[in-house]
């Protein structure tokens, strides 16, 4: 007769009250010994419960939101027939020997393999939100595939499984963004309903006319994914302003005449300004992680350099620490750097605030993209002589415009104008920059 057995959650650590975010069978599938039969998924981990015995799924005691902790039913499984005989095996003596003396100690049982403890199948720590995890429908898909999703921002709802069952591999998230980023289609932002764009158009340019095909640099191709990610998930707002840079222009001309050797940018009193910008406004030199603001007490400005393969941005570290000399010195470094291809990881790394200056060009204003993970960045147009009213009549005033964009989540439209109020101010009168 078949013998219907318990599944329970084994040994999960010190986790109670886990999430049930996907049942990997239904009633009337057979499983394997050790197959998955529900995935649990707390803050800081993603497991399988697995089946105990090989045999057939006949009931499933849990649902999707079911909170489990170890010990908890998860499934009744009715045994195969050789899964039972196991255990006989090890309580009876054999029919060979049941005619044995009593005490003849019976066949020793084949030891099963040791199940895996919370920290040989715990993942990768990921983001947990009941939204994104407790869908009507759950894609089907291991716990490490949906880390690997996660951190490449898919959506598994958009992705179609080539595996047995139609069960989804990395092999088809890759492809995925793959197709996304050749434009075949819109990678969904993990998290929410995904963007649900049509597919990319496809044209035959040729048709029209004569082309010449390019490719994309290795740059662009990084800084395009990244910047797409980037309008897609922070939600931009750009605060614009001008700064009378008059008096700062004609100091910095007078310190060039002096310094020969060393050539002074309006750039530096930028870096500078913003510094103490950010000294005043700590907000702005900070990073979401999670439902947590990280407040940073250091300040490393990243520079948008412009390059023959692309955009790139350096880091300036710790630019309160330094001069204006200091501060140009090091810009025209990372400048040559950047330009000949020798920045390394570090040169781009741990930027609190990003500037990016277009005033050697040209234009009024345009919204630059936040470089996540900060939250702010600032766009610096050419400077422009223009009639300002003193109080008496027209003069004529130097003005430097500003455009501020800020991810909304953490920053309000008031704090951004006083941001570049002070900003402004702190370019007028170099003094601020000083105090």
């Amino acid at each position: 007769m078949a013998q219907i057995k318990e599944a329970l959650v084994p040994d999960i650590g010190d986790y109670t009250d886990v999430p049930v975010i996907e049942l990997l069978v239904q009633v009337g599938d057979r499983v394997d010994k050790d197959q998955g039969l529900a995935t649990l998924e707390s803050d800081k981990a993603t497991m399988e419960v697995p089946s105990p015995f090989a045999g057939t799924v006949r009931e499933i005691k849990v649902k999707l939101g079911d909170a489990v902790s170890e010990g908890a039913l998860v499934a009744m499984i009715e045994v195969d027939g050789d899964a039972q005989a196991a255990p006989k095996a090890k309580a009876e003596p054999t029919a060979a020997k049941a005619e044995a003396p009593a005490r003849a100690e019976p066949a020793a049982a084949k030891p099963e393999p040791a199940k895996p403890t919370a920290s040989e199948t715990r993942s990768p720590p990921v983001a947990f939100s009941a939204d994104t995890v407790l869908p009507a429908s759950v894609p089907y898909a291991s716990p490490s595939v949906r880390v690997f999703a996660r951190e490449l921002g898919v959506d598994l709802a958009q992705v179609k499984g080539s595996e047995r069952g139609g069960r989804i591999g990395k092999a088809d998230v890759q492809a995925f963004v793959k197709a996304a980023l050749a434009g075949g289609a819109g990678a969904p932002v993990a998290g929410g309903n995904g963007l649900n764009l049509i597919p990319w158009p496809k044209v035959d340019f040729a048709k029209f006319g004569e082309i010449e095909r390019r490719p994309l640099s290795r740059i662009n191709k990084l800084s395009g994914a990244n910047l797409a990610r980037n309008w897609a998930m922070i939600p931009h707002v750009t605060q614009f302003d001008e700064a009378d840079i008059t008096e700062m222009e004609a100091f910095r001309k007078r310190l060039g005449e002096e310094q020969k050797d060393v050539k002074v940018t309006p750039l530096v009193f930028l870096i500078k300004a913003v510094v103490a910008a950010l000294q005043q406004y700590p907000a702005f030199n900070a990073s979401l992680d999670g439902d947590e603001l990280v407040l940073k007490k250091y300040f490393h400005i990243g520079i948008a350099v412009d390059t023959p393969d692309g955009l790139v941005v350096p880091v300036i570290r710790d630019a309160d620490k330094k001069g204006l000399l200091a501060l140009s010195k090091e810009l025209a470094e990372i400048s040559v750097k950047a330009r000949e291809r020798k920045l390394g990881p570090a040169d781009m790394s741990g930027g609190c605030f990003s500037i990016s200056s277009l005033g050697g060009i040209g234009g009024t204003a345009f919204t630059p993209i936040i470089n996540a993970p900060e939250v702010a960045i600032l766009g610096v147009s050419k400077s422009q002589m223009k009639p300002v009213w003193n109080g008496k009549e027209f003069a004529p005033r130097l003005l430097l415009p500003l455009s501020l964009s800020y991810d909304h989540r953490v920053i309000d439209g008031a704090a951004a104008a006083r941001f570049t109020a002070f900003l402004a101010r702190a370019l007028t009168d170099l003094r601020r920059i000083l105090l």
